[in-house]
């Protein structure tokens, strides 16, 4: 009985792991790379013949003639081998001092408006690579003063670049830093890299 019983589980287990362990893992991803080859390989974007990042995965633009991404608390910045957040408490006086001193940052490299949210709080993984609508705006007459462009032009491409909520209610709008990045470059090319 008890060896019938051994015999049963052992059967079951080498069953279920070559179902749900082999079967199914590599059925999913043959599906996703027929199906959605790009998204399966990573959202790589290319340029030129070489991959320069993903659509997935944050890149810090520091020039003053690119949008600048949400922060990172991803390593030592969008290191996607690190993600995380700070994990800091709302009530941590060394995360009030890092907000101010973005906010700060930001009216010195921009203005006095209202600073969005996003430009100064990291996303959960660290590596977000969308800004709200509003983050972009912000960030637009820098952008259009740093490469010589009206801002009318500026707000055209942000408009263009506007990612839409899922089925229009889930989500929020937003603008991948990286695609409207590549796009500015296209209409303004610039000799000096991000």
């Amino acid at each position: 009985m008890i060896m019938r019983d051994l015999r049963a589980s052992v059967a079951l287990l080498l069953f279920f792991t070559l179902l749900t362990g082999i079967a199914y893992p590599a059925l999913m991803t043959a599906a996703g790379q027929t199906l959605f080859p790009a998204q399966a390989g990573g959202s790589l974007v290319q340029q030129d013949g070489r991959i320069i990042g993903s659509s997935l995965i944050g890149q810090d633009f520091t020039s003053e003639k690119y949008f600048h991404p949400r922060p990172s608390a991803a390593g030592n910045g969008y290191d996607a081998g690190n993600s995380s957040a700070s994990n800091l408490a709302p009530t941590s006086a060394d995360l009030a001092k890092t907000y101010l001193a973005r906010v700060n940052a930001l009216r010195t490299d921009n203005d006095t408006r209202p600073v969005p949210v996003d430009l100064v709080t990291a996303s959960g993984s660290g590596l977000d690579p969308d800004i709200s609508v509003a983050a972009a705006r912000f960030q637009a007459p820098r952008v259009a003063a740093a490469r010589s462009l009206s801002q009318v032009d500026i707000e055209k491409l942000i408009v263009q670049h506007t990612v839409m909520p899922i089925f229009g209610w889930l989500g929020e709008k937003r603008v991948n830093v990286l695609e409207l990045n590549r796009a500015l470059d296209a209409a303004a090319p610039q000799t000096t890299a991000p």
